[in-house]
């Protein structure tokens, strides 16, 4: 099976790898080709826009940064949904608008190509070990006729709903990022304050209620001062700004998201948006 994987970065290229090594063909696309050189150099095939990347592929995943990154990869003369083969499966990773995914499967369906949403979780590290959570929205043969593609690149596979629920699925999800995120941080700046060890700290309480991925792993990076991105501060305001909108709109408040969401804005506004989340603790110092 040939896929065209669009937006080949600090998530793609672990993605890429992950289903070369699963026997996948892989077509590469990325508006900077540097940022693809790693999937590159294991086999991907480049092609110079997303027309050539689709028009032979059995199956298309785009895993871009924004919204409007994602309306122009899939809309217009140019874009996936007037470039692909009728039957083409279609599966976009980004974490995105549950509306725009809707739009993507209605205007997909109509050119005869069967859309997911599947938004993941696990950042640069579940990307390169082939161990991201994977939330999927669409129609279910859709689903399960992907399922080879995604467990090459994830574990934890759950198929949620109709069109926009594996983007409903990753709100929720980023939701609880921010507060786990902000307490790990808060435990650190505490550690800190009191004169304890910081890593031995953080190994005396992840094993026991207060444990959590985020505490595992950027917990020791907000630490040291290790703020390089396995998943970038301007797409985790783009993420919480997303499911902040969605609950606003439902009339749920959600105090913690917002009070970290103006916290990275702050940093971002410092010009921190290019860091990794963990570095977060730069509002406790």
């Amino acid at each position: 099976m040939k896929i065209g994987f669009i937006g080949v970065g600090v998530m793609g290229n672990g993605m890429v790898k992950n289903l070369l090594q699963h026997g996948f063909e892989v077509n590469a696309y990325t508006r900077t080709r540097a940022k693809a050189l790693e999937a590159l150099d294991a086999g991907a095939v480049w092609r110079e826009n997303v027309a050539d990347c689709v028009r032979d592929a059995d199956a298309v995943i785009t895993i871009v940064g924004f919204p409007p990154d994602v309306e122009e990869v899939y809309f217009g003369e140019k874009g996936i949904i007037a470039n692909a083969r009728p039957g083409t499966l279609v599966i976009d990773m980004t974490t995105t608008s549950p509306r725009l995914s809707q739009r993507i499967y209605t205007e997909a369906a109509d050119k005869g190509l069967p859309a997911l949403d599947a938004p993941v979780s696990g950042g640069d590290t579940g990307a390169r070990a082939g161990t991201l959570a994977i939330m999927v929205g669409g129609d279910r043969e859709a689903f399960e006729r992907a399922m080879p593609i995604f467990e090459a690149m994830g574990k934890s596979i759950r198929y949620m709903g109709p069109a926009g629920s594996g983007q409903h699925t990753k709100m929720a999800n980023q939701i609880a990022i921010a507060g786990t995120l902000a307490g790990a941080c808060e435990a650190v700046a505490y550690a800190r304050a009191v004169g304890l060890d910081v890593d031995e700290m953080l190994s005396a309480i992840s094993g026991g209620a207060a444990g959590s991925w985020q505490l595992s792993n950027n917990g020791p990076k907000s630490a040291h001062g290790d703020f390089a991105p396995g998943f970038f501060i301007k797409h985790f305001i783009k993420d919480m700004t997303l499911a902040d909108g969605e609950a606003r709109g439902r009339d749920v408040p959600l105090p913690v998201l917002e009070k970290v969401l103006a916290m990275f804005r702050a940093l971002e506004a410092q010009g921190h948006g290019d860091e990794g989340t963990q570095a977060l603790i730069r509002a406790y110092r």
